[in-house]
């Protein structure tokens, strides 16, 4: 007899969990809006086809067979809220209301493999051009995992590096952000690494050659500045210059500033792209850490029905090999929502199968009295970024790094922000001009 179903309704595009080959499946959760008539079953489907094997209508050689190996298959659709009733969704909906849904879709790893460009193209591609549609998660199977390397180091080999075990690390960000020279730069970059700081980077703003600071002469001159630092203070410094260029440029850049001497890079990720992070990682020349600047980021992610879910970007990022992933904090001049914040460190820092780890980095009008809330919620393997808050400090960026090591200080040995400026003077000066978190209006601080 013949099949007189909608085959858009049928076992082949629509599967159970229980019945889908989860481990061969890149399987996306998205937040769909959809028009009150729109039946959510067929539009699920049409995403899934529209993304895969198909499109608006069905084509001669698109057999069933191709859909059950090459066709996406929807795992699940949820309504929210959960309507049951007709009834209960005819009361609570007024005409022209929108209904939403979490839709669950798996596309065969098959497809993808491990080309980056062509996973976009796949589980975001034309659809994202629709309204009301945001890609929240991806749950990435070992089958696709397995051919990314990852981070070099993590947060173990970074701590090597440095030789710092029990406590956060401590990052000053150069400021004037650009249009310095690499004489004034190995200034400041000296002042903040003596005066406490583990790792010094570039702002995101100055990447590569500019006419005004070459990429050599920085790092030289800047991992001077770190050996004469590291040797007052006995410790070691890291500098992460920014080797953000065109991709054609970008493998040179980070290959000079090695040869320089550079003790790490960094790159603006979403400038450069998440395929040109990798190739850098992967290669065995590229033997420093990486840290990945977001900046960018947020075009993709801020839009609350639309883009894609800045835990889905950072995600990505370290499986792309970046040993360090700026986070912005959402209690300094951004306007993030913490539980947000808290899913893209646990994005950093949880089990990804036998994958490294990335240390979740902290910037975004970093000041000492946000350092309790900071460890409170993300622990203490991270990486605290301040900028303005030691190079605009009061007395100079070597006294604002040192009020900074001792709110460090002062928290992992559970002593009051407060309490603890009774005795150190850098503190007491920071946390009167910045303020406490919890006390004052940290927010009163920032132009933006």
């Amino acid at each position: 007899m013949e099949e007189k179903m909608n085959r858009l309704y049928g076992n082949v595009l629509n599967k159970l969990y229980e019945g889908a080959d989860i481990e061969n499946l890149i399987v996306a959760t998205y937040l769909v809006g959809a028009e009150q008539d729109e039946d959510p079953i067929l539009k699920a489907a049409s995403i899934g086809i529209e993304q895969t094997t198909g499109s608006w209508a069905d084509v001669a050689c698109e057999t069933d067979e191709i859909r059950e190996k090459y066709a996406a298959k929807t795992i699940g659709v949820y309504e929210v809220p959960d309507f049951e009733l007709k009834k209960d969704l005819d009361k609570t909906l007024s005409e022209g209301d929108m209904r939403f849904f979490i839709m669950r879709i798996g596309f065969p790893v098959i497809n993808v493999d491990d080309n980056l460009p062509l996973f976009f193209a796949t589980v975001t591609g034309n659809i994202m051009s629709m309204p009301y549609l945001k890609l929240l998660d991806v749950d990435f199977p070992k089958n696709f995992v397995k051919k990314f390397k990852g981070p070099k180091f993590g947060i173990k080999g970074i701590r090597d590096l440095l030789g710092v075990y029990d406590r956060p690390l401590l990052n000053n960000m150069i400021k004037p952000c650009t249009g310095y020279s690499p004489e004034v730069g190995a200034e400041l970059f000296y002042d903040a690494a003596v005066g406490g700081v583990d790792i010094v980077k570039d702002d995101e703003l100055i990447g590569g050659d500019r006419a005004f600071n070459k990429l050599e002469d920085r790092v030289k001159m800047n991992m001077a500045a770190a050996a004469k630092a590291d040797a007052v203070k006995g410790e070691k410094t890291l500098y992460t210059v920014n080797i953000t260029d065109e991709v054609s440029r970008l493998k040179d850049n980070a290959l000079r500033a090695i040869a320089a001497g550079a003790n790490a890079i960094m790159v603006d990720v979403f400038g450069i792209g998440l395929s040109a992070l990798r190739d850098l990682a992967e290669d065995p020349r590229v033997n420093v850490p990486i840290l990945a600047h977001c900046c960018y980021g947020g075009a993709q992610s801020v839009g609350k029905y639309q883009g894609v879910s800045s835990v889905v970007l950072t995600k990505l990022t370290r499986m792309c090999g970046a040993d360090i992933i700026l986070i912005e904090s959402p209690w300094g001049k951004f306007d993030n929502l913490e539980n947000k914040y808290i899913s893209r460190v646990i994005a950093c820092t949880g089990d990804l199968y036998d994958m490294n780890t990335s240390m979740p980095f902290m910037g975004g009008g970093v000041v000492e009295g946000l350092v309790p809330v900071i460890l409170d919620r993300t622990g203490n393997d991270c990486l605290l970024g301040v900028g303005a808050a030691i190079h605009g400090y009061p007395d100079g960026p070597i006294k604002g790094a040192k009020a900074f090591r001792q709110a460090i200080d002062a928290c992992m040995n559970g002593i009051d922000l407060e309490e603890a400026a009774k005795e150190n003077k850098e503190l007491a000066v920071a946390l009167e001009k910045w303020g406490v978190y919890g006390k004052d209006d940290i927010s009163k601080n920032y132009l933006i």
